[in-house]
């Protein structure tokens, strides 16, 4: 009879993390640090804005939600970024869109050393080739700190584009 039973359960937990498998591997995890809703600031301590992250498609994707704390030129800037693991290529993704029209494509990352970072495609600047890339530190305090670069000379020199503090929402 416990055969009977461990075997039943054996084959009903390979059934749900079937349906599930972003559930049953751990890589889908590893970018969990950041889920949660933050207040957004700059160098300067001043707010940049709002961000709220969750878990949605079945743990298998991290959308964000950004909100600036403020308009420029009659524009309230907000887009949304879609996070996901890529198990057949072994790599984190980033697509982000927002309200201006805007998108990135980062199709390489990986998790290492409490550190989520990733590459974009090269793209045309107008003068030439840039590439950007985009850093999530675990900061050991709870915050998280987002730093944005872009090169234009294929990864030789790094200019900060931002350089933000994700701190948890009073």
């Amino acid at each position: 009879m416990q055969k009977l039973l461990l075997l039943t359960f054996l084959i009903f937990s390979s059934v749900i993390l079937a349906q599930k498998p972003c559930n049953a591997n751990p890589k889908y995890n590893e970018f969990d640090f950041w889920i949660g809703e933050w207040e957004v600031y700059g160098l300067k301590n001043n707010i940049a804005g709002y961000s709220k992250i969750t878990k949605i498609l079945d743990n298998c994707v991290i959308l964000e939600e950004w909100t600036s704390a403020s308009n420029q030129n009659g524009l309230v800037y907000s887009g949304k970024s879609f996070n996901s693991y890529n198990s057949l290529t072994n790599q984190w993704q980033q697509n982000w869109v927002d309200n201006t029209g805007g998108s990135t494509e980062y199709l390489t990352g990986h998790f290492e050393n409490d550190t989520m970072q990733f590459m974009s495609r090269p793209f045309s600047n107008g003068k030439g080739t840039s590439i950007r890339k985009l850093s999530f530190h675990k900061l050991k305090d709870g915050k998280v700190r987002q730093h944005g670069e872009i090169s234009n000379d294929e990864g030789t020199t790094w200019v900060t584009e931002y350089d933000l503090e994700y701190r948890p929402k009073k």
